[in-house]
C-alpha cells in the first residue's frame, strides 16, 4: 500500500474513529435490550438517537435513522412504511448514520428475536455477501459503482436471495459529504454509476465508500440489512 499524506491519514483515522463508535453504539443497544418485543420501530429509534447522546454526546445524523421489523424489512431506504410494533419472534434492522465529531459514519445491522431459523439464515448470510463484495472490490482496481452492484446482486440471486434495492452503496466523508459530491449517480453503488470507485472527489480528496447489502426473502416476506465502510479499513487488516 503506498504511504498516505498526513491528510489523508488523517481523514481514514476519522471515519475509522466513526465507524468504531457506531460499533459501540450498536453493541450498547444489544446489551441494554433496546431491541425488545412489544416497544414500537420509532421508541426504538428514539432510544438510540438518546443513548447515541449519552454516550458520544451526538444528536446529528446525516440521514434519516431507520428501523425496521417484520414486513417492514422488506422495504428500501426511500419509503415511508408504517410504525410497526416489534414482535416476540421478529427480525428488525437498524441503519443509523451519525455524526461523531463532524464525520459521517453509517452503520447498519440486523437482528433476529426468537429462533425461527429462516431469519436466523437471512441474517447470517448478510455479512458473508458483504466481505465477498469487499474481496470483489479489493481484486478489481478499475471497479466502477455499476459493476460492485451487478455483482453484488447477482451473487445474491445465486445463494437463493433476492436484492432489489437501488442502490448497495454510496460515497461517505465529512460532513455533509453531498455539498462536495452533489447527487450524481456516480456517488452511488448503482446501475449506470459508470466512473471508477477509486478515484479522486471534485475537491482533490480520495473517495471513501460505504457497501450496503439488502437481501429479501420474499417467501417469507423478511429482509435484511447489513453496510459499513468498504475501503477503509484499521491498518494491518
Amino acid at each position: 500500500m503506498e504511504t498516505l499524506d498526513l491528510d489523508e491519514s488523517e481523514r481514514i483515522s476519522a471515519l475509522l474513529d466513526a465507524e468504531a463508535k457506531a460499533t459501540a453504539l450498536f453493541d450498547a443497544v444489544v446489551a441494554r435490550g433496546i431491541i425488545t418485543p412489544g416497544a414500537t420501530e420509532s421508541e426504538v429509534s428514539d432510544a438510540v438517537r438518546d443513548l447515541a447522546n449519552d454516550m458520544f454526546g451526538t444528536r446529528r445524523f446525516w440521514h434519516k435513522r431507520i428501523v425496521r421489523s417484520g414486513i417492514n424489512t422488506l422495504e428500501p431506504y426511500a419509503s415511508k412504511p408504517p410504525n410497526l410494533v416489534i414482535e416476540s419472534d421478529d427480525i428488525c434492522f437498524l441503519d443509523f448514520g451519525p455524526i461523531f465529531a463532524d464525520w459521517e459514519a453509517d452503520f447498519g445491522r440486523t437482528y433476529v428475536l426468537g429462533d425461527d431459523p429462516a431469519k436466523l439464515a437471512l441474517r447470517d448470510a448478510l455479512e458473508p455477501l458483504w466481505q465477498q463484495g469487499r474481496d470483489y472490490f479489493d481484486a478489481t482496481p478499475d471497479i466502477t459503482g455499476e459493476q460492485l452492484y451487478t455483482w453484488i446482486v447477482d451473487r445474491a440471486t445465486e445463494q437463493g436471495w433476492e436484492f432489489s434495492a437501488p442502490i448497495a452503496g454510496h460515497l461517505v466523508g465529512e460532513f455533509p459529504h453531498k455539498q462536495i459530491s452533489g447527487t450524481d449517480i456516480t456517488t452511488y453503488v448503482a446501475p449506470d454509476s459508470t466512473a471508477p470507485m477509486r478515484r479522486l472527489d471534485p475537491t482533490g480528496r480520495a473517495c471513501h465508500w460505504i457497501l450496503e447489502i439488502h437481501l429479501i426473502d420474499r417467501e417469507r416476506n423478511i429482509g435484511g440489512f447489513f453496510e459499513q465502510l468498504l475501503d477503509v479499513r484499521p491498518l494491518g487488516e
